[in-house]
């Protein structure tokens, strides 16, 4: 089983490209990678945990994050922890190049999700890459 979780700052961005994931076209796919949608509580996170908290509990779980494109600022940021603690076992975390392009332009949000697929079918031969973008 896939389990994919969304940071607070896009949980509506990832919302719709889930239901794009579960749609007539992508449904089988979802279906047979067996994916399933976590959220903070899921995980005992709270809305203001720290990323590094975050990515720490993402990878201890092996939930993928799906996140936006975050800043490198402070020791605990998401791009700090990721280069100080990734591991060639570590699950790389998803970033939307540009969220809120996903719910105005549909082209782009196929691509998106065509991206998400091809990262959730690979994920194994994927760790270690730390972070990779959607699309």
């Amino acid at each position: 089983m896939l389990r994919i979780m969304s940071d607070n700052d896009v949980q509506g961005h990832v919302r719709r490209v889930i239901d794009i994931c579960q749609s007539a076209v992508w449904e089988e796919l979802w279906r047979d990678l067996q994916c399933k949608l976590c959220t903070f509580e899921d995980l005992g996170l709270s809305g203001d945990s720290t990323d590094a908290t975050v990515w720490h509990t993402c990878q201890s779980n092996q939930v993928i994050l799906i996140t936006g494109n975050r800043n490198s600022e402070g020791s605990s940021s998401l791009e700090a922890t990721i280069r100080r603690h990734n591991t060639v076992d570590a699950l790389p975390v998803l970033t939307l190049a540009d969220p809120d392009r996903i719910g105005r332009d549909a082209q782009y949000a196929a691509l998106v999700v065509a991206r998400l697929f091809d990262v959730l079918i690979d994920v194994d031969v994927l760790r270690g890459t730390g972070r990779l973008y959607l699309p």
